[in-house]
């Protein structure tokens, strides 16, 4: 009777060790495009290589650069977005001056947004690799595009090395109106647009919305391991205000917070994880912004803002404007909107919509009729499940 009992939990115990191998086995490690060395490097030999990449450029722990110099590939110029090529910037800076022994840096949030097909002389191939955040006004996405148009009117092949989506998981929010288009949205995509870069690339060129109809010689090395329900913690912060993935995941919702008067924690040490105004009426947390190194002019610099708070939250990857709705009818000040909410929303319903009392629901059933299109041609590019 007790070898029976022992034969049994051993056998118990070995099909749970199979179980956990096979689930193992099952497993595939994530890895980034920039990763996988062995299909990309074949393609750079005896080429001269460009680059748009900024500080979460990494193979490892080691920069991208640094990783293709070190075999052998000739990297004469480096293109860098917002932020930087060390991701150090202030939002909104203007940069000049970053400069590297190694290579030509050349910011793309300077003077120009958009290379000029000067500064792409001599280049045979252009390689993208950034980590995005998956909502339409970032602007990595737009410094992409311009680099993928030059790169299509000169010749030059792109490669997009992509990253996983952390708010990929989800779709929401209004479609941009082309009337808004600007660096925080150029094309006719939600809020919440559920891509990668490199999907995002694909339909940017699918759908011919480079200038003049425009394409791109495109390739993405796509992220194997990961789909789009796999949450992804990013390893490092993709630019100053989004500091952890709690500001990740918050920031669908809070960004059109910045279309206000009221203050997202620019200048703080919780930026994107809080919402206050001075005169806001019922909350029950205090911050006051002061400049610091990821804000030179944070919005109410120096003033006590009051409001609500999401620190320690667990995260929720969803887009919620009940806040937005609530601050306004609780903030008491003249206008509470600025004209760069149209850009934000990219539309100029959103606005309308709240300042005439609108409901959460009925301002989402707005969107119901463009989310389903767009979701229809989202199912043309999709690299993951």
């Amino acid at each position: 009777m007790q070898y029976y009992k022992i034969s049994k939990l051993k056998s118990v115990v070995l099909t749970i060790f199979l179980l956990i191998t096979e689930l193992l086995c099952d497993a595939q490690e994530l890895k980034t495009g920039a990763d996988q060395l062995d299909i990309l490097t074949p393609k750079l030999q005896g080429k001269s290589v460009g680059l748009l990449v900024n500080h979460t450029s990494v193979v490892g722990k080691t920069h991208l650069t640094d990783t293709l110099l070190s075999l052998g590939v000739t990297i004469p110029k480096v293109f860098s977005p917002e932020h930087g090529f060390k991701g150090n910037k202030p939002d909104g800076e203007k940069i000049t001056g970053e400069s590297s022994e190694s290579f030509q840096l050349i910011s793309l949030y300077g003077d120009a947004k958009k290379p000029t097909p000067k500064q792409l002389e001599n280049l045979d191939i252009m390689i993208i690799d950034m980590q995005d955040v998956g909502v339409r006004c970032y602007t990595y996405a737009s410094t992409m595009t311009w680099m993928m148009e030059t790169c299509a009117e000169v010749g030059i092949p792109v490669i997009v090395l992509d990253r996983p989506n952390p708010n990929g998981s989800y779709v929401d929010g209004p479609v941009l109106n082309e009337k808004y288009e600007s660096i925080v949205g150029l094309h006719p995509i939600p809020l919440v647009h559920g891509l990668t870069l490199g999907e995002l690339a694909l339909m940017i060129n699918g759908e011919g919305w480079l200038r003049d109809g425009l394409k791109a010689d495109l390739e993405i090395i796509p992220v194997s391991g990961w789909d789009h329900s796999i949450p992804y913690s990013l390893p490092i912060a993709p630019s100053p205000n989004l500091p952890n993935d709690l500001a990740v995941s918050l920031y669908p919702s809070l960004v059109l917070f910045e279309g206000t008067v009221a203050s997202v924690g620019r200048g703080t040490d919780f930026p994107f994880q809080v919402i206050g105004h001075p005169d806001f009426k019922g909350g029950f947390f205090g911050f006051t912004p002061h400049p610091n190194a990821g804000s030179k002019y944070p919005p109410l610099d120096d003033k006590l803002c009051v409001g609500i708070s999401f620190i320690g939250q667990e995260l929720k990857y969803e887009l919620d404007i009940t806040q937005l709705i609530n601050f306004y009818r609780n903030t008491e000040v003249d206008e509470f909107f600025l004209d760069f909410i149209y850009k934000l929303s990219g539309t100029d319903k959103l606005k309308k919509q709240i300042m005439s009392k609108k409901s959460e629901l009925e301002i989402r059933s707005s969107w119901e009729q463009d989310l389903a299109a767009y979701k229809q041609m989202r199912e043309k590019y999709l690299l993951y499940p």
